[in-house]
């Protein structure tokens, strides 16, 4: 008698439960608002407001300090999990209008990129293939670079800050490389089309438009993954990395299930509506799904019979594929996973296991809403434990760069990358597909002290560079803030040790103390 799988015992039940009549199940799944039931209405004090600021903003600042005291806690989070249309300060806006990416489609830049690839190929001798190839190549680096500049914007200025938080947590969550072959040309619209849009919505649709990205099926290789010539980069990926990971009882025959599902599913760069459909068999023609670059061809696609996960698959062709989704979002490893991932990112390195167990909870009940499984999260009273999280260098650079520069508007934030690059998280450029690392053993070596001390000074001495709309201008005097006057600044200190108390009381100008405090002990956590 063959016996039945854990895994597969529990996928049924999960299936049994949505299928039935329960009242109690036929109610919509609980809100974000709902989570926050709990948190204590009674207003913050000073150092309270830092902690919060730290762990939701990408660095506390006082505007932000002010709108939290003015809100309260629950009104604030409340805004920050369900953020709608909260437009950037209009200078940082048209920052962001000026990129070449926001002024062009991605149909457009694509044409512009096959015309100079093909100049290469056509090119008449040496010098100029090597000419024409440096062009392409300034070009796709001008895309990445963009992109990566539109980031910091927002990070730096946008009222939505938790949103800001979550789509970099995905984008690192679904890693892709812009160090390989042109994903430099991809990544900013991966992250516009694909991430941002679910970054507090539903984990599912955010996993099938990770999926159904040109920027994700290149860098994990499922382009190529067809029927007699499987790829299994992207389905083994999809299970470790994005859904329930290692050790959650899926095996190697399910990678192999996994990467035959993902058969077919590719892109097309061609013009929407030319050329036409493939030719294939009648019965398969309605098969064919056309959406944007994404394609799906039942040419490619391995029609046979499957089991995954311990049960056979029911559907055929893209459906299929969507059947796999469902059956993986719904297991409770991935529940757990998740859960795990996000209570490291905003908690701890090892935060407690039954906050763990708390947030894939309400991971399950809110069916995979991310707003609904931050807010318990957040709220949950484990979670109180605050400044245990060390700061990775982008949370690093961010939060020293908002507390220096508030809403004040930067002409220029190629600076802020260059800080961040030369602490070694250069954006979008991990090249495997793990992400970069959330733990404080990764980012505490000396070396990176060192470095994270150098980039305090510049910081807090020369951090006027941001304001300069030429290079070769002058610095504006001071050429830095004074920190010292700040309500966010000044609210911290009581609660930081005596030893670094004493260290800022030896600076001998502004600029010393803001290095000393912007390189504190302290500031490296959050």
């Amino acid at each position: 008698m063959r016996r039945t799988s854990p895994f597969a015992i529990a996928l049924t039940f999960s299936a049994i439960v949505l299928a039935t009549g329960c009242a109690s199940l036929q109610a919509p799944p609980p809100s974000a608002a709902a989570a926050l039931q709990g948190v204590a209405e009674a207003p913050l004090t000073a150092a309270q407001r830092q902690q919060w600021l730290d762990r939701v903003t990408w660095g506390a600042t006082d505007s932000e300090d002010g709108q939290l005291q003015r809100l309260g806690l629950k009104a604030w989070l409340a805004r920050q999990l369900q953020p709608g249309p909260r437009p950037l300060p209009p200078q940082a806006q048209q920052r962001i209008d000026q990129l070449g990416i926001s002024q062009r489609p991605m149909n457009e830049v694509l044409l512009e990129l096959e015309t100079q690839r093909k100049a290469v190929q056509e090119a008449a001798s040496a010098d100029e293939k090597a000419t024409l190839q440096q062009t392409y190549q300034r070009t796709l680096n001008q895309l990445g670079n963009d992109a990566q500049k539109r980031f910091v914007i927002r990070a730096l200025y946008s009222p939505a800050q938790l949103q800001e938080q979550m789509t970099w947590f995905w984008m690192n969550h679904f890693s892709v490389s812009l160090r390989k072959a042109d994903i430099r040309a991809w990544v900013g619209d991966y992250e516009e089309q694909a991430i941002r849009p679910h970054a507090l919505g539903s984990f599912r649709s955010l996993l099938e438009a990770s999926l159904r990205h040109p920027a994700m099926l290149r860098y994990l290789d499922n382009a190529s993954n067809a029927a007699g010539r499987i790829n299994e980069n992207y389905a083994r990926e999809l299970l470790e990395l994005h859904t329930m990971g290692v050790g959650s009882g899926y095996t190697q025959a399910d990678v192999q299930e996994m990467a035959r599902i993902l058969t077919g599913v590719g892109i097309s760069l061609q013009p929407a509506g030319t050329p036409p459909p493939p030719r294939m068999r009648p019965e398969r023609q309605g098969d064919y799904l056309r959406s944007g670059f994404f394609e799906f061809n039942p040419n490619r696609h391995d029609y046979g019979p499957k089991t995954f996960l311990g049960q056979p698959m029911h559907a055929r062709g893209m459906a299929e594929v969507q059947e796999a989704l469902d059956r993986i979002v719904a297991s409770p490893t991935t529940a757990q996973f998740i859960a795990r991932k996000l209570a490291v990112f905003f908690i701890a390195d090892d935060p407690p296991p039954a906050l763990v167990q708390r947030t894939a909870q309400a991971f399950t009940r809110s069916r995979g809403d991310i707003a609904a499984t931050v807010a318990a999260l957040l709220a949950d009273p484990e979670a109180a434990r605050f400044g245990r999280k060390f700061r990775d260098p982008l949370h690093y650079v961010l939060a020293a760069t908002r507390l220096s520069v508030d809403q004040r508007v930067a002409a220029d934030v190629a600076p802020v990358l260059g800080w961040v690059n030369r602490l070694g998280q250069n954006l979008y450029a991990h090249e495997t597909p793990d992400g970069y690392p959330q733990m404080q053993s990764d980012w505490a070596s000396s070396g990176q002290m060192a470095a994270r001390f150098e980039v305090a000074r510049q910081i807090a001495t020369r951090s006027a560079v941001l304001f300069r709309t030429d290079p070769a201008d002058a610095l504006e005097k001071p050429p830095y803030p004074t920190l010292s006057e700040l309500a966010s600044v000044r609210q911290r200190l009581p609660q930081w040790s005596q030893a670094t108390q004493a260290a800022l009381a030896q600076a001998r100008n502004p600029a010393d103390w803001n290095t000393y405090f912007l390189s504190a002990p302290e500031m490296m956590f959050r």
